[in-house]
């Protein structure tokens, strides 16, 4: 996945702070909107820097995609699909509501092996990102 990066600060061995603008799925027409709060917000992260790009400068960066899609996997598909479980294999309980009670369960659940990643992913340096040319 390939994402436009500013360079905020270059450190001595070989990487880079950079900020990448938080996106989300509503367009940012924020003139006619403004109600999501999200408008100027930027992520940091820091990447590989083998181009040499300096502070201020518009970079290319690219992660790995193969990473993200786990991730994707285990924060949303997972406590989906346990819910779904939960509630179509207790269709021999007669209560509605319990049924639901276990599906929501099963989706706090399926909730916990994100919770465990994303403090592994932070213990371990999270997303890899390197800077693969200028903008």
């Amino acid at each position: 996945m390939t994402q436009i990066a500013t360079v905020e600060r270059v450190f001595h061995n070989g990487t880079a702070e950079i900020s990448v603008p938080r996106k989300s799925a509503c367009g940012h027409d924020c003139e006619e909107c403004a109600g999501c709060g999200v408008s100027g917000t930027s992520v940091y992260a820091t990447a590989q820097n083998p181009i040499h790009a300096q502070v201020g400068q518009k970079v290319i960066v690219e992660s790995n995609s193969k990473k993200l899609l786990h991730i994707m996997f285990v924060v949303y598909i997972l406590p989906f699909a346990l819910f779904m479980l939960g509630y179509f294999c207790t269709d021999w309980i007669y209560s509605e509501g319990l049924r639901y009670l276990i599906a929501i369960a099963a989706f706090c659940i399926g909730i916990l092996p994100a919770v465990f990643y994303d403090r592994r992913i932070k213990q371990t340096g999270g997303m890899q990102f390197t800077i693969v040319r200028l903008f």
